[in-house]
């Protein structure tokens, strides 16, 4: 991965990739075969319009990105995925984009669609017996290069730093639950802190979360054989400024519901629970690489949720470290339990603004689909910074409302709360009103991502784990920087 000045034809790449903008001429550098090919109508400028000629022993992509008007780095990332296929099918080894314009956001929107698109998990597939057929199509791509005008090194350096965090977040949460336990990717947090500098992680299992009183989590927990993890990851490089940032991820690496058992169909995806925890993992893990100058306090709850006689049972009442009781009526309502006691707990390590991110809710796939996550929270000011962190990286999120009516709902009958309000209404929101008694007066975002962590459908992550959150949370934190 590289930034280079030089002319897209001199670099070592066997593949240039060329955006072409509808009504404007041959771009800077494109070789005279590019110009016909347009010229015929084979090469197109439509958005992901794709067309290929060949000049001196190099292949010339051209993609069309459409009326530059309407380009920006969400486009961007989408054109340089459905480049990386095509440059699949042509079997490339380095591909080189020539960048379309001087914008640092477009450049680095063009390493995320490409190494987004370029990844795949094959880690549990057994290896072919045979070597490999001469003319098989190589699976990953060797070497990408952005080429153009400008000193955009740090920009793609920093984008390839993230990007390898979000498919680092896509291989925890492909990874099935037999393989990644509590145990695992406690282990994982632990490699990381490490391996990276002013990154320190704290892991603490059952016995320590019985001990800080976090009844609610060690409910949920209570039910597996599997050891639970309370991951802390803690980044406060010298100089930093700013608020501490408190991000707060759910790890159940897999929800079969308790004894509120789930149906069957489809519950192989509920190893995909943890999928707010690995974003959370990833992101400070990024952030801390980068280096950005930022003060962040992290918290993962880490179980599986699983039937058993030692499982917490539909109607047991729990109480959370903050002391509020929990009726647990619905005991695949776990999330929120998990959940109360790490925002408890980020906030008493001193979190002065917190972000949780959560596959809480089927609500919200019903209300948003896979195109928004939903939003909620208590304080306009950080709501609106979380949502435009989101608007510069793609990863989207629509905010519903806070409201005091919706507190009703949530009132427990024999204690303080009911982790499963009956009527089902309000599912998305209720969940996060039952989360906003654990925050207090902390300026708080939460972000319910049950419908964006997997099979997003877009170009650049169109099944399995989509690693979303990690981009989000890394923009989020620069934009704290001085």
């Amino acid at each position: 991965m590289s930034w280079t000045t030089d002319p897209a034809a001199q670099t070592a790449a066997d593949t240039v990739a060329i955006g072409v903008f509808e009504g404007e001429g041959t771009p800077k550098g494109a070789p005279e075969q590019v110009e016909k090919l347009l010229a015929s109508g084979e090469a197109r400028r439509t958005f992901k319009s794709l067309a290929l000629t060949h000049v001196d022993g190099k292949r010339w992509l051209t993609v069309g990105l459409g009326a530059r008007e309407d380009f920006g780095p969400e486009r961007a990332r989408v054109a340089a995925a459905g480049a990386r296929e095509r440059a699949r099918e042509i079997s490339t080894q380095v591909l080189c984009w020539q960048t379309p314009s001087a914008d640092g956001e477009v450049a680095a929107a063009l390493v995320h669609g490409t190494m987004l698109a370029d990844y795949s998990f094959d880690s549990h597939k057994s290896q072919p017996q045979d070597k490999p057929s001469s003319d098989a199509k190589p699976k990953h791509l060797e070497g990408l290069v952005l080429a153009g005008d400008g000193d955009l090194a740090g920009i793609v350096n920093d984008a390839k730093i993230v990007t390898e965090a979000v498919n680092e977040a896509r291989d925890l949460q492909n990874r099935p639950a037999n393989d990644l336990t509590p145990t695992a990717l406690a282990e994982h947090a632990r490699r990381l802190g490490n391996e990276i500098e002013h990154l320190s992680v704290e892991v603490e299992g059952r016995e320590g979360i019985v001990k800080r009183s976090m009844g609610a989590f060690a409910a949920v927990a209570q039910g597996t054989d599997e050891e639970p993890a309370l991951i802390t990851l803690r980044y406060e490089p010298p100089g930093a400024g700013g608020p501490l940032l408190g991000f707060v991820g759910k790890a159940v690496t897999f929800d079969s519901g308790g004894i509120s058992l789930k149906p069957g169909p489809k519950m192989a995806e509920m190893k995909f629970d943890m999928s707010g925890g690995a974003a959370v993992i990833s992101a400070v893990a990024a952030i801390a690489r980068i280096g950005l100058p930022v003060r962040i306090v992290a918290v993962v709850g880490a179980t599986e949720n699983l039937p058993s006689g030692h499982s917490v049972k539909p109607g047991d009442i729990v109480t959370a470290s903050n002391g509020k009781t929990i009726e647990v009526n619905n005991t695949d309502a776990e999330g929120r339990l998990v959940l109360a006691d790490c925002l408890c707990h980020a906030i008493g390590l001193g979190a002065e603004q917190v972000v949780d991110l959560a596959t809480l809710t089927g609500a919200v796939i019903i209300a948003l689909g896979s195109t928004y996550a939903g939003l909620i929270s208590n304080d306009d000011v950080f709501a609106a910074r979380v949502t435009k962190a989101g608007e510069q990286t793609g990863e989207i999120a629509w905010r519903l409302p806070l409201h005091p009516e919706y507190d009703e709902l949530v009132k427990g009958k024999y204690g303080d709360l009911d982790n499963a309000p009956e009527g089902r209404k309000a599912g998305t929101i209720t969940g996060a009103t039952f989360l906003s008694n654990f925050v207090g007066d902390t300026p708080w975002v939460h972000l319910d991502i049950a419908g964006s962590a997997w099979d997003l459908g877009r170009a650049y992550a169109p099944k399995g784990a989509a690693g979303y959150g990690v981009r989000l949370l890394v923009e989020l934190a620069q934009s704290y920087r001085a």
